[in-house]
């Protein structure tokens, strides 16, 4: 756990869980603020048919981890809802863990958009995803 996160919002993570996709797909979320996040995902479980990580892996990674961020950043009795994102993927990638880190672009009362850069384990910038979320409050 990072210096940065708190062991309160580690635990809300363990209790509020990922959603069942983001479980089955391995995601991990190793650290956590409304302003910045950083996940891993294996590849292994992740691949499409030539071997290499599925594009839509990449989105779902980081729509996860941008989403919590949000959420954080919504505050409590409020929640986040993605209404855009968008991705470029610029190199594959077969095996290995993928990285995930999430850097607020704006956090306002309303929306909040994070910038997205998934890499390999050497480094290699894979996707880059832009997500931004509408913070609205919760329904009773």
């Amino acid at each position: 756990m990072a210096e940065h996160t708190s062991a309160e919002i580690m635990a809300w993570i363990k209790e509020r869980g990922l959603g069942e996709l983001a479980e089955k797909m391995g995601i991990e979320i190793l650290e956590l603020t409304p302003t910045y996040g950083v996940a891993t995902m294996p590849a292994e479980g992740n691949r499409q048919p030539l071997g290499i990580v599925h594009g839509g892996a990449y989105v779902v990674l980081a729509e996860t981890l941008g989403s919590m961020c949000a959420t954080l950043a919504a505050g409590v009795g409020r929640h986040a809802v993605g209404i855009e994102i968008n991705a470029s993927h610029t190199k594959s990638v077969k095996g290995g863990m993928v990285t995930a880190t999430a850097r607020a672009v704006n956090v306002g009362r309303n929306l909040a958009t994070h910038e997205i850069a998934v890499d390999d384990e050497e480094g290699n910038r894979l996707s880059t995803i832009r997500i931004t979320n509408f913070l609205r409050d919760n329904r009773s």
